[in-house]
């Protein structure tokens, strides 16, 4: 007579799906949402000059205009979570992508600089929820022996996202024979670089029905038989379908739903791990590396290199940006997260220094001199490198591993909430600190970027090889 065992939970966690590829082909359609989380970021970047020029605005209100989105990616990714609980990860999606559809239509034909505001706040919104629900579906989807691997298809999309759009920009402008406000089609060259984002946008919508539902969510609701369809889609037809869905449950049950009353407690208010929590992620803003990416053809043409070069020079960054992030996802297991952080500190401190010195040199012009520009390039590109191969991983991974188990979820919310503020606060005070002085301004980040090894040092602790249960 041949028995037949049932698998054990701990092989079902090491279990190899029977279609892998469906795997990744779900978990890339997912991660659609980070791509466009990055390019919606970033494609704003290619238009600054041209709604500086076609609306007459000084640098004080064209910083609102491009900072305001923030506050959507703020409310959104506060909402996002709560909502998806309720209608579903896949429903969120569907209005993650709905909300960057109508934000690209209508920041391609505003009628004025206000209600381009308010279009970029719509699109605020989409990123917040795409930043939240992209990683949880990815992570509720992914098998557990490939959960890792998965979760970096997000942060990947992100950058190539920001590269993408970087690109579309340079091409756009190519079409407009180097202006930025050129007609192509009846449409300024500017308009056509916001509007280019409809298209990702529906490419995610129409993944998302494409894709299964979250079978956490699914048990969460009752429907225990569409959960283990799923699971057996994505964890293999080896496992022990009632044994997952009880281990889900189980884990669901003894869930603790931290508060913000969690997380208080001592002098400070916060107890000390949410402050070193806010810290990482306002450090990881400060250095200055969002106006990398909202200002830099500004910032070239500020200092006599022409548009199209610009817009050039914007997309090498982005791809700098994708080495300096497969560079993280190597070794951040490796060689560990503090090691990482410090390196890329001290990477950032030295560009961001020459930065400060060769735009000291500009001329009454508003150009650099020859090597002084140069330096000025390389050392941007440097900056960006060392801080994706470093704090653009490391304090997502610092974020999710820190904190102890029973207030994880709402010192996480503080902590991002925090990086948004911090990147509002950056986004909007650089064009007026750089009319002020642009040499100035770079020797205030080189400061955080200084600032921040200290802070690593005395503060952070390795969560490298730790299990989660052994935080706090």
């Amino acid at each position: 007579m041949t028995s037949t065992a049932q698998p054990t939970m701990a092989e079902g966690r090491k279990a190899k799906p029977d279609h892998l590829g469906h795997v990744i082909f779900i978990t890339a359609a997912a991660a659609m949402g980070g791509f466009l989380f990055g390019y919606d970021s970033s494609v704003i970047n290619g238009a600054v000059e041209a709604i500086r020029d076609r609306y007459h605005v000084g640098s004080a209100g064209l910083a609102q205009v491009i900072a305001i989105a923030l506050i959507g990616c703020a409310v959104g990714a506060a909402t996002a979570g709560r909502i998806a609980d309720r209608i579903g990860r896949i429903r969120v999606m569907q209005i993650a992508a709905l909300l960057f559809t109508v934000s690209a239509v209508g920041s391609a034909l505003p009628f004025a600089i206000w209600d381009l505001a308010l279009w970029r706040v719509v699109g605020g919104f989409g990123i917040g929820m795409a930043s939240v629900i992209g990683p949880a579906y990815i992570a509720e989807v992914a098998p557990p022996a490939y959960r890792g691997r998965l979760a970096s298809f997000q942060q990947a999309a992100i950058v190539i996202g920001i590269a993408v759009s970087q690109l579309v920009n340079w091409g756009v402008l190519n079409l407009a024979d180097g202006n930025q406000r050129g007609q192509i089609a009846g449409l300024e060259a500017w308009q056509w670089m916001l509007g280019v984002m409809v298209v990702p946008a529906v490419v995610y919508g129409l993944l998302s029905f494409a894709i299964p539902e979250s079978p956490r969510f699914l048990i969460s609701v009752g429907r225990h038989d569409k959960a283990k369809e799923v699971l057996s889609e994505v964890e293999g037809s080896a496992v022990d379908l009632d044994l997952r869905v009880e281990e889900i449950e189980l884990a669901m049950r003894s869930e603790h739903k931290s508060t913000f009353k969690d997380l208080l407690g001592g002098k400070g208010g916060f107890l000390p791990i949410v402050w070193i929590g806010i810290g990482l992620s306002v450090f990881q803003q400060l250095v200055g590396i969002n106006v990398a990416f909202y200002y830099s053809s500004t910032l070239w043409q500020s200092v006599g290199i022409d548009p199209s070069s610009s817009f050039f020079y914007s997309f090498t960054t982005s791809i700098i940006n994708i080495l300096g992030t497969v560079i993280a996802m190597l070794f951040v297991d490796r060689i560990g997260r503090r090691p990482l952080a410090l390196v890329g500190s001290a990477g950032m401190a030295v560009a961001l220094a020459l930065e400060a010195w060769a735009f000291s040199a500009k001329t009454a012009s508003g150009a650099l001199p020859a090597t002084e520009g140069i330096v000025a390039l390389i050392a941007a590109h440097f900056f960006v490198l060392f801080f994706a191969l470093s704090w653009g991983v490391v304090v997502w991974v610092f974020l999710g591993e820190m904190f102890p188990n029973k207030i994880r979820a709402a010192a996480l919310g503080v902590a991002a909430s925090a990086q948004w503020i911090a990147n509002w606060a950056i986004t909007a005070t650089f064009p007026s600190l750089s009319e002020w002085n642009l040499s100035g301004t770079y020797v205030i980040y080189m400061i955080f970027a200084l600032l921040s090894i200290p802070f690593v040092l005395k503060f952070v602790k390795e969560t490298k090889g730790k299990a989660l249960e052994e935080m706090g």
